[in-house]
C-alpha cells in the first residue's frame, strides 16, 4: 500500500517538505506525492531522486499533478 502525500495549493518548498517528511517516515516503499503546479513537480521529483528514490509514474489529472515514488 502507497502513502499518499497531498500537497496541492502549497507553494515551494512546503510540497518538497512535505513529500521528504513522508520518505523519512515511510513504511512503505512507495508513495503517491499530489502537486498542482510545474514547479513543484520538478521540486518533488529533485528531492525524491536526491534520498535515492525514482519516480515510477506521473499522472496530470485535474490540474494536478499525481507523482508516484519508489525506494
Amino acid at each position: 500500500m502507497s502513502k499518499l502525500v497531498d500537497a496541492r495549493g502549497l507553494s515551494c518548498p512546503q510540497p518538497v517538505i512535505k513529500t521528504l517528511n513522508a520518505i523519512k517516515t515511510a513504511d512503505t516503499s512507495e508513495i503517491v506525492v499530489l502537486v498542482d503546479t510545474d514547479t513543484a513537480k520538478e521540486n518533488v521529483i529533485r528531492a525524491a531522486k536526491s534520498e535515492s528514490w525514482d519516480e515510477i509514474d506521473i499522472k496530470e489529472e485535474d490540474g494536478a499533478y499525481r507523482i508516484t515514488i519508489r525506494k
